[in-house]
């Protein structure tokens, strides 16, 4: 290992502890398995959250996902604004839940929290940053226009922003 002349020892940035990012959604002891979410049916078997069928005598705890949801508390946003949006919200919207299908098919924890309308952009509230991001970059491949991300490291929050005029 380097050090530099003050005694420090050099790291690389993938070494550097993460002291800071705290989620309290995440678990920080596994539950028990199998143990089934009582909100959306999910199974936590194998060390993961999955959609199956709970075994006889399961225990049953909220996931993730709809502790998140029924706290309304996301892990990202994603505002939709511009004309675009304006004459095409249907067709969008539908994109937005196409995403979320196809996310939350192959992992329960992946889902829209809500949906609002806020003046001439409408917001779409996650409970993932990976939900959030994929959303994003659907709606650019689809109708490009400007695609932002701003990630709160601190909360472990994504803030994406897509509009097209």
């Amino acid at each position: 290992m380097k050090t530099n002349r003050g005694g420090w020892r050099m790291l690389r940035r993938e070494q550097l502890m993460d002291t800071v990012r705290h989620d309290p959604y995440q678990a920080k002891v596994k539950p028990p398995e199998p143990t089934r979410c009582p909100g959306c049916g999910a199974v936590f078997q194998k060390g993961r959250w999955t959609w199956g069928t709970a075994p006889a005598g399961a225990h049953e705890e909220l996931c993730p996902a709809c502790r998140r949801i029924r706290e309304k508390l996301p892990a990202g946003y994603v505002t939709l604004a511009g004309a675009f949006l304006a004459a095409h919200r249907d067709e969008i919207l539908n994109r937005v839940r196409s995403v979320e299908a196809r996310e939350k098919g192959e992992h329960p924890l992946e889902r829209i929290v809500a949906v609002a309308d806020q003046g001439a952009e409408v917001l779409v509230t996650t409970t993932s940053a990976h939900l959030a991001r994929a959303i994003g970059e659907a709606l650019e491949d689809a109708w490009k226009g400007e695609l932002e991300y701003h990630y709160n490291d601190e909360d472990s929050m994504l803030r994406v922003r897509w509009a097209r005029e």
